[in-house]
């Protein structure tokens, strides 16, 4: 079996990578990709390459020569690539197509060997390589039949994404028997060739062939390998992660991206700490329903935000005020309340990074699973002029039950001193409704009291980016307002606001499925010989590496091995030295995946 590999194509969406140079002598993570896909075909046995080469082709053939890899090279050379398309250079080489049996690629491409493994020992002759669609593709799909029959070729022009669960992205790796090359695929080739020009694509013929009654081409869908077809500079960063050589590299890498996961729809992320319950269809569905309004048309300003969340939590509009996230909030407190504060470490480095190391006083603690009670509040609060609490605490879901909290807030009213206090968590705590300080009452009475919440997170929403600030100290609640942008926050978070009441009993039954996964969740991880798991108030656990791995070294296996991300906590401020992780509660499903991984790895 040969190979023809279609590398004459300029490739200028992908700017100075391919100034000097054609597509296929791109780098990822330090490989060029003729190189990764000659490898791949030499361990399948192909000694045979036809390489259609045209822009830059002397830096082409000079860097590989005649042989790479055990493989004979031979060029064809498209003279004409600028004014046509990978039509005309499958043309030039149709005298091999007709010779053996052939693998056909595109060179743009990086990929795993177990493609093409498969397709050679696959029965059928003639196979086209199919993915599921996902969001980061683009290009021809296809749609198939239960046998693995394309039904129909979908060119680009056509795409419906109302269809989108129908479709198969080709991922333009084809096997083509030496009969069906001779007997249909050249000959149309030829015909539609000289009927149509050259300024088209190869897929077109296969359309044309598909209405054959008895033709042989039939599709391959994958089942997990990975590729990544790379047109331009988001592909080759993408790519990058999804073939990262090592576990250490890959494991870097998604933690420098901060999000973003959906472009990586086998991820499954225990790392961020989002709702997996809600929201529900209902919810999805609403949004649908006013896409494009929502879309299309500004929101509105900060005071119809304010009305909306004081509607959505019960209280005076003028006492809270809606931000791009908890984050937003974060990054100007420590401009608006003067003074020191004190925080107990390890937390959420969030409030130290924004308001400065200068301003702030930090206890370390040394208690088992970083624990600590009302004694230790009090006594950092001697010190400062303002405490922040973070209650369920991250990353230790420690927690401080409502009388005690109310017992430091007066302890603190007495001082003249503030509360800082972050309860994006608290609606996933045992009994959390009743816990939380987020009323009325009690803001009015303590003037003193900021509450931070993340809709974000406890809502299941992050995307819409939302976060409240709530105090009846409206002095302060209108500075952070006017530090922030008049549209802060996007029509998709304002209309969130604006339907979240019609879905409050709802949501609350999401955070008791929370409750009662995250107790089942903890028996189970509890029960894995090298892992200790504290007990947890909010939706993840603080988790000790005790044994045969370190904490880097299992969240590196996790994402590498099973595409399971966890946030590992060696870095962090408070943890050093130490091996912890921080593993979210996700569903029942993703939980277990993540139970037999690790049941795997030990």
């Amino acid at each position: 079996m040969q190979a023809i590999i279609l590398a004459a194509g300029k490739g200028s969406r992908l700017g100075s990578y391919t100034k000097e140079n054609t597509k296929c002598m791109l780098e990822v993570n330090g490989e060029r990709l003729i190189d990764l896909s000659l490898k791949n075909l030499s361990l399948v046995g192909v000694r045979h390459v036809i390489l259609v080469v045209g822009y830059q082709k002397d830096n082409l053939i000079t860097y590989l020569g005649n042989e790479k890899f055990g493989i004979k090279i031979t060029y064809i050379v498209n003279h004409i690539y600028d004014t046509t398309n990978n039509i005309y250079s499958l043309y030039l080489a149709r005298d091999y197509l007709i010779k053996d049996d052939t693998l056909l690629l595109e060179s743009d491409l990086i990929y795993d060997v177990a493609i093409l493994k498969g397709l050679i020992s696959d029965p059928h002759p003639s196979l086209a390589v199919v993915d599921k669609y996902q969001a980061w593709m683009d290009g021809t799909v296809v749609k198939l039949d239960k046998n693995n029959n394309i039904t129909n070729f979908v060119p680009k022009a056509f795409f419906d994404f109302s269809e989108v669960d129908r479709y198969y992205k080709t991922v333009n790796i084809y096997k083509f028997s030496k009969l069906f090359s001779l007997n249909t695929y050249v000959p149309f080739l030829e015909a539609y060739s000289k009927a149509l020009g050259n300024n088209e694509y190869y897929e077109q013929v296969l359309r044309v062939v598909l209405e054959l009654e008895n033709q042989e081409l039939k599709a391959y869908p994958l089942s997990g390998q990975r590729w990544y077809e790379i047109d331009d500079i988001q592909d080759k960063d993408n790519a990058e992660v999804v073939f990262a050589g090592t576990p250490k590299l890959k494991l870097t890498k998604m933690q420098n991206r901060y999000g973003g996961y959906w472009r990586y729809p086998k991820l499954i992320d225990f790392c961020y700490l989002v709702n997996p319950y809600f929201p529900d269809e209902g919810v999805l569905n609403e949004f649908k329903a006013y896409f494009k309004p929502l879309i299309s048309q500004y929101p509105s300003g900060s005071e119809v935000q304010s009305l909306l969340a004081s509607k959505m939590f019960g209280i005076q509009k003028e006492q809270i005020v809606v931000t791009n996230g908890a984050a937003e909030i974060i990054k100007v407190l420590g401009n608006v309340l003067e003074g020191s504060f004190g925080i107990l470490e390890p937390t959420f480095y969030e409030y130290i990074d924004a308001i400065g190391l200068d301003r702030v006083v930090r206890k370390i603690l040394t208690s088992t699973g970083y624990r600590y009670n009302l004694d230790a509040l009090k006594d950092l609060a001697d010190e400062v002029n303002n405490i922040i609490l973070i209650n369920p605490d991250n990353p230790s879901g420690n927690f401080i039950l409502k009388e005690d909290v109310l017992s430091l807030l007066k302890y603190l009213t007495a001082q003249g001193k503030n509360l800082i206090l972050d309860e994006s968590f608290i609606d996933f705590a045992e009994f959390g409704f009743d816990e939380t300080l987020f009323l009325p009452e009690i803001l009015d009475q303590y003037p003193n009291l900021f509450i931070i919440k993340s809709i974000s997170k406890s809502y299941g929403v992050p995307g819409a980016r939302l976060g409240v600030l709530a105090s009846s100290n409206v002095h302060v609640v209108k500075q952070i307002d006017k530090a922030t942008s008049i549209w802060n926050i996007n029509s998709f978070g304002e209309f969130f606001l604006q339907i979240i009441g019609k879905y409050a009993s709802k949501y609350k039954i999401s955070c008791q499925k929370i409750v009662n996964e995250r107790s089942r969740f903890m028996d189970v991880l509890s029960s894995l010989p090298y892992l200790k798991v504290y007990p947890s108030q909010a939706n993840y656990f603080l988790c000790e590496v005790v044994d045969k791995y370190t904490s880097r070294e299992l969240a590196e296996e996790l994402l590498y091995k099973y595409d399971i991300f966890v946030k590992d906590l060696s870095n962090k401020q408070g943890f050093e030295g130490a091996q912890f992780l921080r593993i979210a509660v996700r569903d029942e499903i993703d939980n277990n995946k993540l139970i037999s991984a690790l049941e795997d790895l030990f």
